[in-house]
């Protein structure tokens, strides 16, 4: 590195003397970014935050120090990344920064608008910012992780750093690169478009539409949300006047396939079905008991048992049932046996 000048050694030292001012400033950004993301409610890869070390300043100043006539006009002392997980979210954060900040437009850029053949991993969006009150500017850098990757391998192979690269080797880069931003745009497109189909799904749930939504993990998830097993829950409640605890029902979605529901109305129709023997079978498991508390996937459990039982599943049927909600295990064959046994003498084995 060449020997600074006095201009720049005087900008070296007043880096110096303001450094704890900058690293306050570090923790005052990061603090900020890191509350509105959650008050946003927005998951990302990274929040960071750095303050320039010294060498890396007199590196700067070496090159360009005549461009400053104070340390206050180097706009990158403190620098902040965040780092998405989705394109479009690189833009609600812009929405933010510019709702927090002080932005100084003149020397922030868009990279992604560059639309450059190899700029795939430079497309993130630089901020300069300033905090009300603060005598410095820091530099806010928004990208998505697939172009932090691509960045980052970039540095690391020295594609960017000037030397003359074989043509076989940057026309493959090329390629990545274009791969990776269609992938980052699909990536976005899909979530946009899984976000439409849940508010369809929910749409003709709540307008009773059950036999057009076939049965996956988010419409079950859609449909229990009205809480269609809440009155059985509460009629079996009521035998001990027990306590119901919540529990997961994802478990049942192989379950419910398995018995041949292929839509929401399907399920709607095994529920209405075996309600009334689901009640009875627990009517008979505790109704000789002191048990208090009841899961709330009792009603559930009871219908299976009941569709099981009544279309001759038996008790290899019921083994069946328990290692899935139970996973594989010994004790679920003896399970089954009491089970059955319990429901032996009722009107639905008839």
């Amino acid at each position: 590195m060449q020997a600074l000048d006095l201009h720049c050694q005087m900008i070296l030292e007043e880096y110096r003397e303001c450094l704890p001012e900058l690293e306050r400033l570090k923790t005052s950004v990061l603090t900020a970014l890191q509350e509105a993301l959650e008050r946003a409610g927005l998951i990302v890869t990274a929040v960071e935050a750095r303050v320039k070390t010294e060498e890396s300043l007199a590196g700067k100043l070496a090159l360009k120090g005549n461009k400053y006539a104070t340390l206050s006009d180097i706009t990158d002392l403190v620098g902040a990344r965040v780092i998405t997980f989705y394109t479009d979210d690189v833009d609600r954060l812009a929405s933010m920064a510019e709702q927090m900040f002080e932005i100084d437009w003149a020397n922030s850029v868009d990279k992604r608008k560059l639309h450059q053949l190899d700029s795939f991993g430079y497309n993130s969006l630089h901020y300069i910012c300033r905090l009300p009150d603060s005598d410095f500017r820091f530099e806010l850098q928004l990208r998505t992780t697939l172009q932090h990757a691509w960045a980052a391998i970039n540095h690391d192979t020295g594609y960017k750093s000037g030397i003359e690269i074989p043509r076989d080797y940057m026309r493959r880069m090329n390629r990545l690169s274009g791969l990776l931003e269609l992938a980052d745009d699909e990536f976005s497109r899909i979530r946009t478009e899984l976000t439409d189909y849940r508010r369809r799904v929910q749409t003709l749930v709540q307008n009773g539409k059950l036999d057009d939504v076939l049965l996956d993990g988010d419409t079950f998830r859609s449909y229990l949300q009205a809480k269609p097993l809440d009155a059985l829950n509460k009629r079996i409640a009521a035998i001990n006047q027990a306590e119901i605890q919540e529990a997961p029902l994802d478990r049942y979605l192989r379950v419910l396939k398995a018995l041949n529901c292929n839509t929401l109305g399907d399920v709607s129709r095994l529920i209405k079905r075996y309600t009334d023997d689901a009640y009875l079978l627990a009517r008979h498991q505790l109704g000789n008991t002191d048990i208090d508390i009841i899961s709330s996937a009792i009603g559930l459990q009871n219908i299976c048992i009941v569709c099981i039982l009544s279309t001759g599943g038996g008790k290899i049927g019921l083994e069946r049932l328990f290692n899935v909600l139970n996973g594989h295990n010994s004790q679920n064959t003896a399970l089954a046996e009491l089970t059955y046994n319990q429901a032996l003498n009722l009107p639905f084995m008839n």
